[in-house]
């Protein structure tokens, strides 16, 4: 990120043309004092003579003042993984801060304001009470709303819709929810495929592979996702739930999930153990909560979405679209203890001792 540095801008172009202060005085109108001020930071040029030094030195204005407005999606990768990793170290108010500071420095970086409602929606829950909750996803819901107005990028407003759907629903606003995003499900088209079908005929034929492997891949987490949803709906209907769990755990077999993407894997553990604790099975539920801690243990961190020998591809697709882990490692490990183990779901098994070995487990894990 660069930050405004005017002075040593003026120093290096001027030398770099063989020029005196007497001259780039002389050609701006203004004094010889004026301008070694301006070099040495003692003061600033008068907003009315950047147009004329910048034209002087045939370069922007932003090239001028240092500034970038912009920032390269290589430099937001880092600035989102420094963030996430600050959240889990450091006061969460003093994160905020820099955080608004980054955003208004950076206000018509649109990939970058979607990286930051990104970080927003993944540690909204760290702040102290629910009014900075609340405080914190309208604003995060104001950002959405200018990258949607604003960017002309349609990826991204996409992406920005989702988002605030995301806040809606964390704000129990769920008729804002069906404005955003329509009260039906409309067949999808499959952009994916048209996409690969067309470096076919191109004769890309490897680029034609690509595709598809990144298509396939989404469908198959959008599946896999939506078995868990139907496992949650059902909870307290062991017959519906149960076959979504079953159906659920052949997919991630058949997929290779724990592989693919072992957040998924720890979710159906978490959500089935769940469901045999309320309908009475607690033996089914503490068998599948030591599964959920041995993967939250060993085969968790470092978090990575990769492909595997049947999706040989996706690498430099998942590369290109930054799917790092959203939250940081510490963070990650307090939730699986917190929204798992010590979820009141499972009041019930405090005193089972095999429950107590778990609850264990996973506290020398975080420690």
């Amino acid at each position: 990120m660069n930050e405004i540095n005017l002075a040593s801008i003026l120093v290096a172009k001027r030398r770099e043309k063989g020029l005196t202060q007497d001259a780039v005085a002389a050609f701006i109108g203004v004094s010889k004092a004026s301008v070694s001020k301006w070099e040495t930071g003692q003061s600033y040029p008068d907003i009315t003579f950047l147009p004329r030094l910048a034209a002087y030195f045939n370069i922007s204005i932003d090239d001028l003042m240092g500034y970038s407005p912009q920032m390269k999606q290589s430099d937001i990768a880092k600035l989102y993984t420094k963030l996430a990793n600050d959240f889990a170290s450091l006061p969460f108010d003093d994160v905020i801060a820099e955080c608004a500071a980054i955003i208004k420095k950076y206000y018509a970086c649109f990939p970058l304001l979607l990286q930051m409602v990104r970080l927003y929606t993944n540690h909204f829950t760290l702040a102290r009470t629910q009014e900075q909750k609340e405080a914190l996803l309208n604003e995060t819901m104001t950002l959405c709303e200018r990258i949607e107005a604003e960017s002309g990028d349609m990826q991204l407003s996409n992406d920005a819709v989702m988002y605030q759907s995301v806040c809606c629903l964390a704000l129990r606003d769920p008729q804002r929810v069906l404005d955003l995003l329509g009260e039906t499900v409309r067949p999808m088209m499959p952009k994916g495929v048209l996409i690969s079908q067309a470096y076919q005929l191109m004769g890309n034929i490897d680029k034609a592979k690509e595709t598809l492997q990144a298509e396939l891949y989404q469908h198959v987490m959008a599946v896999f996702q939506g078995l868990l949803n139907v496992l949650q709906l059902n909870i307290n209907n062991i017959e519906k739930a149960e076959a979504a769990f079953m159906r659920a755990s052949d997919f991630a077999r058949i997929f290779d999930m724990e592989r693919l993407n072992p957040n998924n894997v720890v979710l159906l553990y978490a959500l089935g153990a769940h469901l045999y604790c309320v309908n009475k099975s607690p033996e089914k539920s503490i068998e599948l909560l030591e599964k959920y801690v041995d993967t939250c243990v060993e085969g968790f961190f470092p978090f990575e979405l990769r492909g595997d020998s049947f999706f040989d591809l996706i690498d430099p697709w998942l590369n290109d679209f930054d799917v790092s882990a959203p939250r940081s490692e510490q963070v990650i490990k307090n939730s699986m203890m917190r929204d798992v183990l010590m979820n009141p779901a499972f009041n019930s098994l405090h005193e089972v001792p095999e429950f107590q070995r778990l609850v264990q487990k996973m506290n020398r894990f975080i420690e």
